[in-house]
């Protein structure tokens, strides 16, 4: 099956009455949506548009948490030639704002509990008591056809260096991650999706979902306990989340222990480093379940690595081997051919560009490449490990720590459920890290401890000066572990010491 536009992915030849979204949010949850019903909201969205004069290539926003709503306006707005741009609704109102100034939105479909942050432009809420029903324009609508390039949706990254950015992707780029990953036997299942839509991970799950015409078990936000209920009571088959998701999901054990979870089938974990602690953990509460390490970046879309193709088995930690459609290179000390270094990618997922950011270099290579600012490491199969970020990595005394490294190793202590390395300065050595460390359940670790063990397992210069123990790592808006905020507390603590 061939697409052309990203907003009409629906298969029209299969069962239109099937359940494709189960949407445990909106006002009364649970609602049950037909692909019928979603194909024709897509539709009546894009000739609502249309009828209200937006021109090709304007851009209009979605504020909102995960609702079947949202995805039938986000098919609706890229049917109709628009560039649809999912906005963070866990940023701050200011940085909101600064997005929809950024982005030129001309409209935005938002929720009731986002109405008051878009006061300044025309809004469509998407509550009964709302305009979004009134909005809608009923009818047929045939997708406009992209020309080459043509921008589909912006997806802001976080903006944890600097004002978010735009990512710039086009109709074709991810209608190839799409077709990158369809297979007929994906329609059977039920996928289970908590991570925002405003994200890569969720957004291109619910398009492979759709165009699989397979059925979705949406929640509004992620919330453990909630998670487990959903995969309890639908039966969820395919489970895609960031690792903190899911170490949030394992401590929960009084409700695992209640909860059938013998449905579930794959688990697709990215976004952020996955330890070997949390994959033992995982297994042992999921042990029918296949648990997938994936690697995949806003820029470049999540179809990078896959299995070997000799068949080898994936070692467990990889991120598996380079897709046949992708070419990758590690890149180290101007040696593009190392065997650890800066991951640089091509493949037809990338992204146009930065939006309204002339200032900033594009992150490629004068032959194509994108930069990804992640470090790798191959073995001799050709499987892929991730290192650590650039971004995150830091010098203590001239030599290179990456946290996500030791990360890893601390995971691996016995008393260890999750921890954070963050760096804070030092006269001596510039920087030297810091751990803050969650305990497991029953256990009770002390810091001299960890550090024994981190000398025992990493190089002494990189074991934590301080370890500080918390009941969970604060995590970002994306559900990832917020460093910035780890940072401060750590430099809040050495503050009271002196």
């Amino acid at each position: 099956m061939s697409f052309s536009n990203l907003g009409d992915l629906i298969r029209r030849d299969r069962d239109r009455g099937k359940i494709a979204i189960i949407d445990l949010g909106g006002e009364e949850a649970p609602r049950a949506f037909t692909y019928a019903w979603l194909d024709t909201t897509a539709n009546a969205v894009a000739r609502a548009l249309s009828a209200h004069g937006f021109a090709r290539g304007d851009r209009i926003a979605i504020l909102s948490v995960n609702r079947a709503e949202f995805l039938a306006a986000y098919f609706g707005i890229m049917r109709a030639g628009l560039v649809a741009v999912a906005v963070n609704f866990k940023f701050p109102r200011r940085t909101i704002h600064f997005i929809l100034q950024d982005a030129g939105a001309k409209l935005v479909f938002c929720d009731k509990e986002r109405a008051a942050d878009v006061e300044h432009l025309p809004s469509v809420q998407f509550t009964k008591e709302g305009s979004f029903d009134d909005f809608l324009d009923p009818g047929p609508f045939e997708a406009v056809r992209p020309t080459a390039r043509e921008p589909a949706m912006f997806l802001y990254t976080s903006g944890s260096t600097g004002p978010p950015k735009g990512v710039v992707l086009s109709h074709q780029s991810h209608i190839w991650v799409v077709q990158a990953r369809l297979d007929p036997a994906l329609k059977r299942h039920r996928y289970l999706i908590a991570a925002p839509f405003y994200h890569m991970n969720a957004l291109a799950l619910g398009k492979l979902a759709c165009a699989a015409h397979a059925t979705i078990v949406l929640l509004p936000q992620f919330s453990a306990r909630a998670y487990i209920e959903a995969i309890g009571r639908y039966r969820c088959t395919w489970l895609t989340a960031v690792p903190p998701m899911m170490a949030m999901m394992l401590r929960e054990k009084d409700l695992l222990a209640a909860t059938d979870l013998g449905s579930v089938e794959l688990i697709r974990m990215g976004s952020a480093p996955v330890s070997r602690s949390l994959l033992e953990n995982i297994r042992h509460a999921l042990p029918q379940a296949s648990v997938t390490n994936a690697y995949g970046t806003t820029e470049a879309g999540p179809v990078v690595f896959g299995p070997h193709p000799q068949g080898l088995p994936q070692p467990e930690m990889s991120v598996g081997y380079p897709h046949p459609q992708v070419a990758v290179r590690l890149v180290a000390d101007g040696n593009r051919d190392a065997a650890e270094g800066v991951l640089e990618m091509k493949c037809p997922a990338l992204m146009n560009g930065y939006h309204n950011r002339p200032q900033i270099e594009p992150p490629f290579t004068a032959d194509g490449f994108y930069i990804t600012g992640d470090v790798f490491r191959r073995d001799r199969n050709g499987f892929h490990f991730f290192a650590g970020r650039t971004d995150d990595m830091f010098v203590s005394g001239g030599e290179n720590i990456y946290p996500a490294e030791l990360e890893r190793m601390l995971e691996a202590h016995a008393g260890v459920a999750q921890a954070a390395v963050v760096p804070i300065e030092d006269d001596i050595k510039g920087q030297k890290p810091v751990a803050f460390v969650v305990p497991k359940e029953g256990h009770t670790p002390n810091a001299e401890d960890i550090k024994r063990f981190a000398l025992a397992n990493a190089p002494a210069y990189a074991h934590p000066r301080f370890v500080w123990f918390v009941d969970e790592l604060p995590l970002a808006s994306t559900n990832k572990v917020d460093r910035a905020a780890l940072r401060r507390l750590a430099q809040e603590r050495i503050d009271k010491r002196q």
